[in-house]
Order: structure tokens, then C-alpha cells, then sequence
């Protein structure tokens, strides 16, 4: 079983292989059970991420079991392929990978089951083959959580975190006691209206967007079409979820592209993987779009439709997750992506925000008890 993060039917309008790849890479994806186990082993086929032409692929991730909303046991998986993506082409290849194994040593619950979750790579593409266990594998308890659904770049995908759990969102679901379902596309928050349909049929009772990094990472609209495009893109999210508290986040500081517009590329001259813009800061003047421009819209747009009476609609400057001071005490090693540390940081400054806006959790549809 192979698990994918967008709906089948929006494989049909995918653009690249790229996007392909961030749906099948499993951000937030969690193995449900129940049981009594000791030895928990899960076989697995898991694809890697060569992100140059002829680079070894990425380190083996971490899987990690949660008992109790704790980690209990974490692991790699010692065998696997290498999926090769070439940037330029945006395009994507996986050919068969060997099988291998995730063995996990569970607490002692005296013969009595417990619920345990296994959170998969946020990263690596994974294929579920088998569970193994020295007890029963029993159905999970069905989840009793308000759920988060949250759409984002390659930051909410989960880049440069140390496990599947310190991605931000993680983090700041699990501090916020929330079911995270995680729609962060590395490269992809473009406002695509495939995702805006994806989200709008999802059960939600909190949803969450940050977008503008990759519209500008990939030079991708102007001034003039990025406001309308926002509202496009919630107009349709409200189709579904006319009341339920809907925030917009715009992007976290990024001093490579604060004031010069992108497109942005990995810098072939670089030590390791390092990020470099080819815009100028004159074409401002011509509509090309920075981060700081496309926080003016955001907060124009949010500011607009709360006017007209949604005020369900919130607004969060993405640098209140991650600033200036922030960026001064953990820089980005690769001046696009915070570390591990920041990661789990914004998790701990959103989850104050989501314990102010999520509702009390309403058993049935929309829901989360008795939900998958």
C-alpha cells in the first residue's frame, strides 16, 4: 500500500513529477493499531530523494513510534531505492526498491493493548508491504481529536526537520492536541486549484494555508494576479467550509528573497545544497513579487473578506513564527529552509495560535470520532 496525500483524482491534474513525488512522500502520514506487542516490525519499500543529478540520496529518516502521545522507539529503514529528481526538469523516477524493515521495541502494557502510532518519513517515499508483531494487531481506537488540515510549502512538508514529529506541524498539532492532516507540498503551495478542491472536501474543523514562498521561488505570477488568485483559492475552500476557522499564513522570513523576487535555483557552486535568486530588486517596480510584497496582499486580501463579513478568516505574519531574532540565533544553512531547531520552534509559537481558534471537537461528520 502505497499512501498518497491528495486524492486520486487530482493525480489526472498534476502538472510534473515533482508534484507526484511531495503527494506520495508521506508529511504527517501515520500507521495506526492496537496492541499488546513488545516487537513491532513494519516492511516496508522506501524510495530517497537524490536532489542533484549523480548526488548520493538523502540519510535514511527516522520512523518513529508514539504510545501514549509520547515517541517511544524510532528507526530507519536500512534498505532502500534511490528516486532522482532533477530540479530544472521537475521531473521524477522510482524504480522498483528492495524490501526492508522498521523494527520498533514497544512498552511493556502488561498484556494489554494500547493504541500506538507509527509516524512514517516525512521525506522518503514509502510502500507498506507487511506488519509483524508478537501480539494480536488489532483496529486503532477510532480518533477523538478536532482535525487540522494544513496546506504549505516545503517548510510545512517538513524540510531540514529531525523526524517525522518535528516538523512543524507535527509538533504543533501534538502540542495542540490536534489530528493533523498535512498538505504541505515541498515547492508546490502555488495556490493550485486541484489543492483548493482537496482541502474544500476534506472534514476540517480548523484549517490552516501558507503560501507566497513558492510563487515566488518560482516567479510564478505578478502582483496583479496573486491577490485574485488568494481569493479564488479561499472562495473555494469556504465552498466546503463556509465557518470553519480558516487561517492564512504568509511566508517566515527569508532574507534571500525578502526584497528581490525570485525565481530562485540551487546554487551549482556551492558547498552542499545552497539556494540563490537570479531577480533583481528593480523589477518590484515591474510587479515581480518578494516576500515582503506578498505579505502586503495577504494581509489585504484576509483583511478584505473579514470587512465583507468572514470572520472565521485570520491572518498570521509568517516572521512571527520565525524572524529576524530567530534567523540571527538559527540561520538557514541553505538561505531557503530553517533547521531542525526552528522547525520544532514555529510548531511550539503555532500551536498557541490553534489552541485559540480550534473548536471544541464535535463527534460525527467533519468530525473526529469514529474517523479513519
Amino acid at each position: 500500500m502505497l499512501p498518497h496525500r491528495l486524492p486520486a483524482w487530482t493525480r489526472a491534474q498534476f502538472p510534473d513529477g515533482f508534484v507526484a513525488m511531495c503527494d506520495e512522500q508521506p508529511s504527517g502520514v501515520r500507521l495506526r493499531l492496537r496492541t499488546a506487542a513488545r516487537r513491532l516490525v513494519l516492511h516496508v519499500r522506501t524510495w530517497r530523494v537524490a536532489t542533484l543529478p549523480h548526488a548520493e540520496p538523502a540519510p535514511g529518516e527516522r520512523f518513529e513510534a508514539v504510545v501514549g502521545g509520547q515517541v517511544v522507539d524510532a528507526a530507519v529503514c536500512e534498505v532502500s531505492g534511490v528516486q532522482t529528481f532533477d530540479p530544472g526538469a521537475a521531473t521524477a523516477a522510482a524504480g522498483p526498491a528492495p524490501a526492508g524493515s522498521v523494527a520498533f521495541v514497544l512498552p511493556d502494557a502488561g498484556g494489554v493493548p494500547a493504541d500506538v502510532e507509527v509516524w512514517l518519513p516525512y521525506r522518503e517515499r514509502v510502500a507498506l508491504v507487511a506488519v509483524e508483531a508478537d501480539a494480536p494487531v488489532l483496529p486503532p481506537s477510532p480518533v477523538d481529536a478536532p482535525r487540522w488540515v494544513h496546506h504549505g510549502s516545503s517548510i510545512s512538508h517538513g524540510a531540514n526537520a529531525d523526524a517525522p514529529t518535528g516538523t512543524w506541524p507535527a509538533v504543533a498539532a501534538r502540542a495542540a492536541g490536534l489530528d493533523l492532516v498535512n498538505l504541505g507540498l515541498s515547492g508546490n503551495a502555488v495556490l493550485d486549484p486541484f489543492v483548493a478542491r482537496a482541502v474544500r472536501d476534506r472534514p476540517a474543523d480548523v484549517i490552516s494555508l501558507k503560501v507566497g514562498i513558492n510563487v515566488v521561488n518560482h516567479d510564478l505570477m505578478r502582483r496583479r494576479a496573486f491577490g485574485p488568485a488568494v481569493h479564488g483559492f479561499l472562495d473555494t475552500v469556504r465552498e466546503g467550509h463556509p465557518t470553519t476557522p480558516l487561517v492564512v499564513v504568509s511566508p517566515v522570513l527569508c532574507p534571500l528573497v525578502e526584497d528581490v523576487p525570485g525565481p530562485t535555483s540551487i546554487d551549482p557552486d556551492a558547498p552542499g545544497v545552497r539556494f540563490r535568486t537570479a531577480g533583481r530588486a528593480e523589477e518590484v517596480a515591474e510587479g515581480k513579487l518578494t516576500l515582503r510584497v506578498a505579505r502586503d496582499v495577504l494581509a489585504a486580501v484576509v483583511a478584505a473578506r473579514r470587512a465583507a463579513g468572514d470572520t472565521a478568516l485570520t491572518y498570521v505574519d509568517g516572521r512571527t513564527l520565525y524572524g529576524d531574532a530567530d534567523a540571527a540565533e538559527l540561520p538557514m544553512a541553505d538561505l531557503l529552509h530553517p533547521d531542525a531547531a526552528a522547525q520544532r520552534r514555529m510548531g511550539e509559537r503555532f500551536a498557541r495560535v490553534l489552541g485559540s481558534l480550534a473548536r471544541p471537537h464535535r463527534p460525527g461528520p467533519g468530525g473526529g470520532t469514529g474517523r479513519p
